[in-house]
């Protein structure tokens, strides 16, 4: 082994630790999907710091209708206990047991978009975002409804209506779909502030995903031999955990894109939600919130919610069910700045399944990305412009480069000349036809071969002077 990855090994950390690690609280109806979504959720605790984990309910489940149980999360948290020990052989961040335990607990489950009672949810989240000790953003997730969100934002109107700009600076929301009014009917008219994402995307990990034309090459990594070989079997409690469909077959993760938006893998600013990430590319429809891109020129995005009955992509979805379709390339292009990825995604998911019970040494780490040169350049039209970055592996495996142009993010919509692709050093000429203002995204994917192979990014945006 590389004294690089003695070293790391000693220090039990798979990457450097972030300048910022982002802040969230996730707030979930507990649908089997959401247990699938938990699992994986887990073994990424590393990477963030996690606020909240608190159930709520929506237009699907509350308690009393479909319900989980007010207690669906004790058997993951009791698994999670079990692989801790080994989950910090491969990252001393990840938080204890005894804090993911204090920091679940119990929202608005009463109703369908009930936000009236104050609950232990409510409170916990309304508690982080009045915080002044700590300004970072803090991404509340919405798998579920919005209503126990809705309920910490109202007590804050209600109790320290003086904080409301500070806690709206503060705050996003990502949301799968609009699972209840409560956005509409109070988060938007008075929080208008608050940067939200509402993803009609997140279909490419629900439970249609047989039907829409995925390539074949990456099909199998929803299939059962796939998942029951890196993820359901031999790969300790939390994973078995893990409920599949009775085949092994993938099931669903309809709520894992609100969290994939936040895994610090080089690809974006968060920040930027038209950049595109392993949680999709978005687009500022109105006021403070973003929607899924529609290429469909009939389409006009809803003056109101964006859930179930009015996404593009469900909306379509439902017809091609019916009708036994099962390949739709508008379909493909609509998912495909998720889907672009997936591969990626699934194998470090099995990475991460492999920690719960392998050794450091024995087990595949990510690469390790440092910029060398700066994110953002500005260049004229015809000038050279220099690609360039730092990457180690910690586990000492062979490194492949790939640069290329990722038109989808910025504003330029040619086709500019890269060159060198292939090393940690590429040139890109701005083309002669870019416009003052318009931007160039360039991405490098810096790949191992380690067993599974593991993928990290970084990305140049260039501006046009």
């Amino acid at each position: 082994m590389l004294a690089a990855s003695v070293a790391a090994l000693a220090a039990g950390c798979s990457q450097a630790p972030d300048p910022v690690k982002p802040r969230v609280i996730v707030t979930s109806d507990g649908e089997v999907d959401d247990e699938c979504s938990m699992v994986r959720f887990m073994l990424y605790m590393n990477e963030w710091d996690v606020e909240g984990i608190v159930t709520s309910s929506s237009q699907y489940h509350w308690r009393g209708h479909r319900w989980a149980g007010d207690d669906w999360m004790e058997p993951y948290l009791e698994a999670y206990a079990q692989v801790y020990p080994n989950l910090i052989k491969h990252d001393k961040r990840y938080p204890t047991p005894e804090y993911v335990r204090s920091i679940t607990v119990l929202g608005n489950v009463d109703g369908e978009g009930e936000m009236e009672k104050v609950t232990d949810g409510s409170n916990l989240i309304a508690r982080v975002l009045l915080d002044e000790s700590d300004d970072r953003p803090v991404w509340l997730q919405a798998w579920g409804g919005t209503n126990t969100i809705a309920r910490a934002l109202k007590t804050i109107e209600e109790e320290h209506p003086e904080k409301m700009e500070y806690v709206a600076a503060k705050a996003r929301l990502f949301c799968i779909w609009e699972q209840d009014t409560t956005f509409q009917s109070y988060i938007r008219p008075v929080w208008g502030g608050i940067k939200t994402i509402i993803s009609d995307q997140f279909v490419a990990y629900d439970y249609f995903w047989p039907w829409y034309n995925i390539p074949e090459e990456d099909s199998k990594y929803f299939g059962a031999a796939w998942m029951k070989e890196n993820i359901l079997e031999g790969h300790g409690p939390l994973c078995s955990a893990y409920k599949a469909l009775d085949n092994g077959a993938f099931r669903s993760e309809g709520d894992s894109p609100s969290y994939f938006y936040n895994i610090p893998t080089g690809l974006s600013d968060m920040e930027h939600p038209d950049w595109g990430n392993w949680g999709g590319m978005y687009v500022h429809v109105r006021e403070n919130t973003w929607l899924d891109p529609v290429q469909d020129e009939t389409f006009t995005y809803p003056e109101g919610r964006w859930y179930t009955r009015s996404a593009w992509g469900r909306a379509r979805l439902d017809p091609l069910r019916q009708a036994g379709i099962y390949d739709d390339a508008m379909m493909y292009e609509y998912l495909k700045q998720i889907l672009r990825w997936l591969p990626d995604v699934q194998n470090d998911f099995a990475a991460r399944a492999d920690w719960c019970v392998k050794s450091y040494a024995d087990a595949n780490h990510a690469p390790v990305i440092t910029p060398s040169e700066p994110k953002t350049v500005k260049a004229a039209p015809g000038q050279k412009v220099k690609l360039s970055l730092r990457a180690s592996d910690p586990d000492g495996d062979a490194l492949s480069y790939q640069w290329w142009f990722y038109p989808e993010a910025g504003s330029y919509k040619g086709e500019p000349v890269l060159s060198g692709t292939d090393g940690p050093t590429a040139e890109i000429t701005v083309p002669a036809d870019a416009k003052t203002a318009q931007t160039l995204h360039c991405v490098c994917t810096v790949r191992d071969n380690g067993s599974p192979q593991l993928t990290r990014y970084h990305r140049v945006v260039i501006e046009v002077k």
